[in-house]
Formats: C-alpha cells, structure tokens, sequence
C-alpha cells in the first residue's frame, strides 16, 4: 500500500527571510518626539516555536535590529512576542502580561499556533489565536517558523513602527 501525502501551501504576503550581507537592514533606532527609541522585546515562549526564539537571539541576529531582549519583565518592552500555543487557562496570564506593558506596546505572533491555534485549533482548550485576546501588528507563518522568519518580522514591526512615527 502506498501512502499519500497532501501538501498544503498557505499563501503570504511575507517574503522569503533575509538576513546577513545583501539584506535591508532595518532601522537601527526608531526616533520618537525627537528622542531615540530602542525596541525592547519580551518573548512569551509557550511551545516549540519559543526555541526558534532562542536561536535568532543568539550572536547578533537582534542586535543587527536595533531590538533589545528585555529579561526585565513586561513593563520594560515594547514588543510582545507570542511563540506558541494558547490554552484558554493560559489566556488569562497572556492578557496580564500585555496589560503589564507600557504604551506604546506591539504584539508578534510567531507561528502558526500563536497566530490560529496550528494543528491544534480544533481543540476544545485551544485558544484560536492570540489576536482573540489582544491587538498583532505582525503575523510571522510558519510550524514552527524559521530564526530568520523572526527577524524578518521584527523588522517588518520596526519599519512599521519608523513609519507611524516619521
């Protein structure tokens, strides 16, 4: 018996990532009322997509972007990211993390999980999405997504960020 395999491609507006030499680099600081502006991230890693996570971290995959890893707690970023699943008992918890935050605040959803429940969005205790209990600016696809996906979408967000601003 031969085994059949479905393969189903989910369009985006999001170009394939890059990063390194050749790339658009993204703003190195974002100038808000005349002051500068670095982007502080808080990462709430909650499934497999939050390793991916660690890994654009590592070396100096956010420092190209001018963004800064906050392990300082919420009420120091700027960027929310959400890496995977949202149960409904952790919704609560998310919505306290997002409330925590100082205005201006941005929302990531990293993957497919975070962004629509992923293959578990027909569980009866998955929450289907994190925009169902806050605001995304940027939607980044994947299961889980690759590190330079992250990036790309952080510059996508401080690009979008340079732009209200300017």
């Amino acid at each position: 018996m031969r085994a059949v395999v479905r393969v189903l491609l989910m369009p985006t507006d999001l170009p394939l990532p890059t990063v390194g030499a050749g790339a658009d680099p993204a703003p190195r600081t974002v100038r808000l009322g005349g002051r500068r502006y670095d982007v502080h991230v808080h990462d709430l890693g909650l499934a497999c997509c939050a390793m991916e996570f660690v890994a654009a971290a590592q070396g100096e995959g956010l420092d190209r972007l001018g963004v800064l890893e906050t392990s300082e707690g919420p009420e120091r970023a700027d960027v929310l990211v959400v890496s995977g699943t949202i149960t409904d008992a952790m919704a609560p918890g998310v919505q306290e993390v997002y409330d925590r935050m100082p205005g201006p605040r941005y929302v990531l959803s990293f993957g497919a999980c975070s962004n629509s429940g992923g293959p578990y969005w027909d569980s009866y205790c998955v929450t289907k999405g994190v925009d169902q209990l806050v605001p995304v600016d940027v939607y980044v696809p994947g299961c889980p997504p690759r590190p330079e996906a992250l990036l790309h979408g952080l510059a996508r967000l401080h690009r979008q960020i340079a732009a209200e601003h300017a």
